[in-house]
């Protein structure tokens, strides 16, 4: 009996040590996760920002003005926790939620909404119908390329304002698609570990993203 229990013992030290043996490299590989992630995130908003760049040069040779995007501060990150309108009005803001949306594969919603921010500015009555068409190729109808999740009669109001559209033709749609970035995408996006990085108070060199 006494041989039985200190077997007992025995093997359950080592499987203890064993216990404490394997949670190291389960820590350094949650460690690699965490840097993966956080790699993968950079990388994702690199790209929008260099194409949102390279756009704005374009844009800026004819006005003579060149903009350059900057990391923003810990504590202007942390605006972007205060109202879902903070984020999308901050250049880096919008690109990083942009690669969030890309990451978990709904980048069209904000792709769409964008659009309709453009197509509402559109002063040409022929831009604005060549737009309208466009965005209901694109975003509206069965089986688009990047066909966004609205309801069927939604869908019909827009196939038939289009014939003659006007500035309000997707407003029904658009705030569907805002509501549902704010209330799912939104507070996930807050809960990121790349957003959480932004907001970490360490000292950070304020580096142009894009030239």
């Amino acid at each position: 009996m006494q041989s039985t229990l200190l077997l007992a013992v025995r093997h359950g030290g080592r499987m203890e040590r064993g216990s404490r043996r394997r949670s190291e490299p389960e820590e350094a590989d949650k460690g690699r996760m965490k840097r993966t992630i956080i790699k993968d995130w950079k990388t994702r908003l690199s790209y929008f920002l260099q194409n949102s760049s390279n756009s704005n040069k374009r844009k800026s040779k004819k006005a003579g003005k060149h903009r350059t995007y900057f990391r923003p501060s810990p504590e202007e990150a942390q605006l972007w926790s205060e109202a879902f309108d903070e984020l999308l009005a901050n250049k880096y803001g919008l690109a990083a939620f942009r690669a969030f949306l890309k990451s978990e594969f709904c980048e069209e919603n904000i792709e769409f909404w964008l659009a309709c921010e453009d197509f509402k500015k559109t002063k040409s009555p022929q831009k604005l119908t060549s737009k309208a068409k466009k965005i209901y190729n694109d975003f509206i109808e069965k089986e688009a390329p990047k066909e966004i999740n609205i309801d069927f009669q939604t869908k019909n109001m827009i196939a038939q304002n289009i014939q003659g559209p006007t500035h309000s033709c997707f407003s029904a749609a658009q705030k569907r698609v805002y509501s549902l970035m704010e209330n799912n995408s939104y507070p996930r996006f807050l809960e990121s570990e790349f957003y959480q990085e932004l907001c970490k108070k360490t000292p950070i060199s304020r580096a142009a993203q894009g030239t």
